[in-house]
């Protein structure tokens, strides 16, 4: 397991470069082919490569993705390693780890009748060209096993928040900050008193539906030249919610802004980008999961429910039963300290292949 984890970390596949990704994708499915004894599906959807294998007709869908949130040349300042039982390397947490896995997972099983595997290129980035697919083949499947990292601890990811994406632009009129700035249309000022207000709609939501909803804004610009008064600005803002009535408040609320300064404009763009994992959508298979560890020796499971959002949103929003979290015990996705324990790679491919074995 940990010579296939190296060969997948080492071929690095950053989400925005689809030439790493397509050499990514082919590693995959030849370390695939020589586990499952079958060759995939390589699918090229607007430049992205993901991998498909189907076994039968289709009632078991495992779900990954092969692309990381890596530049390309991370390994010189993130070498692969093994030192005491912790394997690091960009992108062996989030989520190689939990590839190898499913492969030594389904290689162990007796037959693959009914199995399908996705292994995505584009998960890190939103998912534009995998989501028609995984959602059609989710809606084809009675339960989806989702491969990305377990909480801490192990525990599994039984709850998601889900996510909407927005950009928020203000549009002003350009002026000689000193000569005539009161001729100007400050776009920056604007949209300050904006920022107040995506404050104020999170309490609106939290008031309606319940806590758990997050209004955050990140990445944020305004001007062209320190002596002009800014004609415009630009804010990205990131939505985390436990429910779809939040998702669809906030959306009402964020549309309906007005601008604080009548000869300012709005311009909004974007949306819900994955709906919530509801609890529920989890709840008997990580019944069904609990029950079968301690036959298998293991301990006691625990569940988590997390504001990162993975392809298991999809799945169990197209109303496919979903267990997520089934990947690697670690921590550190997308941080220097990224890592895997690497002693609990063979009890999670056992307890995948207890489910999916179970499912058959």
């Amino acid at each position: 397991m940990l010579a296939d984890l190296e060969e997948l970390v080492t071929c690095e596949s950053y989400s925005a470069d689809h030439a790493a990704v397509a050499r990514s994708a082919h590693v995959v499915a030849d370390q695939g082919s020589r586990l499952l004894g079958a060759r995939p599906k390589t699918l090229v959807i607007h430049g992205v490569t993901h991998v498909q294998w189907t076994f039968g007709a289709p009632r078991i869908l495992l779900l990954g993705h092969h692309d990381t949130v890596w530049p390309i040349g991370s390994l010189k300042t993130h070498p692969w390693s093994v030192e005491q039982g912790i394997a690091r390397g960009p992108g062996v947490f989030d989520m190689k780890a939990g590839l190898v896995q499913m492969f030594h997972a389904l290689a162990s099983l007796p037959s693959l009748d009914g199995v399908c595997v996705l292994v995505t290129g584009d998960e890190e980035v939103g998912s534009d060209t995998s989501r028609p697919l995984i959602e059609d083949l989710a809606g084809q499947c009675a339960a989806t096993f989702v491969l990305e990292p377990s909480a801490p601890g192990g525990a599994l990811k039984t709850s998601r928040k889900g996510v909407s994406l927005y950009d928020l632009t203000v549009h002003g009129r350009a002026a000689h900050s000193g000569l005539e700035p009161e001729k100007g249309v400050n776009a920056a000022t604007e949209l300050a008193h904006q920022l107040l207000e995506l404050s104020r709609i999170a309490d609106t939501v939290t008031a309606r539906t319940g806590p758990g909803t997050t209004i955050t804004p990140t990445v944020m610009s305004a001007g062209t030249a320190s002596n002009t008064v800014p004609a415009r600005a630009d804010l990205s803002v990131d939505v985390r919610v436990p429910t779809a009535a939040a998702q669809d408040i906030v959306d009402q609320l964020l549309r309906a802004l007005l601008p604080h300064d009548p000869e300012a404009r709005l311009g909004i763009s974007g949306g819900p980008n994955r709906p919530p994992l509801d609890p529920d959508a989890s709840h008997k298979l990580f019944a069904l999961a609990d029950d079968i560890a301690p036959r298998l020796g293991l301990d006691p499971l625990r569940q988590a429910a997390v504001g990162g959002a993975s392809d298991g949103n999809y799945t169990a929003g197209a109303g496919c039963p979903t267990l997520d979290g089934l990947g690697a015990v670690g921590d550190g996705a997308h941080a220097d300290h990224e890592h895997v324990v690497t002693a609990t790679m063979p009890d999670r491919a056992r307890l995948l292949a207890a489910l999916v074995g179970a499912m058959q």
